[in-house]
Order: structure tokens, then sequence, then C-alpha cells
């Protein structure tokens, strides 16, 4: 851990008390809650870490054969999460700057009948992750 985030941990003690518990984005990738996307991203152009919740996961980027089966629409998880990725790199390169935007993209939804795609909104978050290095984080736009 770099002296710059070993002070802040420090000052904030100071401020607000010891740490009680705390729930490390390593952790959350462990129990399932994100997953880890950095090597796509990393191919799409990403030079941080990149994991997206598991509610994106379920809602863009999982495809089974049983999906393509029932919906009639051949598609696969390497395909849909490359768009993801790709969208979201696209919108960093047209921003103006921050640590969050909105972006969109069209994706076939896994559940109900239809197989048109659907205009959907993520949200991408930089900010630091266990050791205070920079991560990129995709979630709905109502998570946090």
């Amino acid at each position: 851990m770099n002296t710059v985030v070993k002070n802040q941990k420090r000052k904030d003690a100071d401020l607000f008390g010891e740490i009680i518990y705390s729930y490390t984005r390593a952790q959350a990738i462990e129990d399932g809650m994100l997953v880890d996307v950095s090597d796509t991203a990393c191919e799409a152009g990403f030079l941080w870490p990149v994991a997206v919740t598991s509610a994106v996961w379920d809602d863009c980027v999982a495809w089974s054969k049983d999906d393509n089966k029932r919906k009639e629409v051949y598609q696969d998880e390497a395909g849909r999460l490359w768009d993801v990725i790709w969208m979201a790199f696209d919108a960093i390169r047209r921003s103006s700057g921050g640590t969050q935007l909105v972006y969109q993209l069209y994706r076939v939804p896994r559940n109900g009948k239809g197989i048109k795609a659907r205009l959907t909104t993520l949200k991408l978050v930089i900010g630091p992750g266990d050791d205070g290095e920079p991560v990129v984080t995709i979630m709905l736009p109502q998570e946090s």
C-alpha cells in the first residue's frame, strides 16, 4: 500500500474512528457481486481494471445455448460482453471527463419473449480500488 493511501486512512480514522468492517472490491469479485472483465476491457483499450456488477452481467451479458434456442436469436456471452465494454470505451472517448458517466447500448433481453434489441442504460464509475488505484465499475443506473 502506498504512503498516500496509508496517510489518508490514518486521517480518516482520526476523523471517523477505526473502521469496523469494509467490503473490498476483491471480496465482491470473489463473492460474485462483481465480475472482473479486465481482459476483454484491455482488448478494447482500457488501461485500468474493469468489472461489471452481477446485475449488468445478468441483464446485458449472460446468454446460453438455451437462450439461442428459446429466442431463435444467436448470440454468445463474448459478443454481448464486447458490446458492453466497447460502448463504455466509446462513451469515455466522447466524454468531457469526470468520474461517472451514463451510456446506452442495444441488447436483446434474456427475459420475456421479445427478440428485438432494446435500448438499455448503464452507468460507468471510475473510483479507487482496494489499494487506491483507479478502477472502473459498470453498473445499472440505480446501483451505487
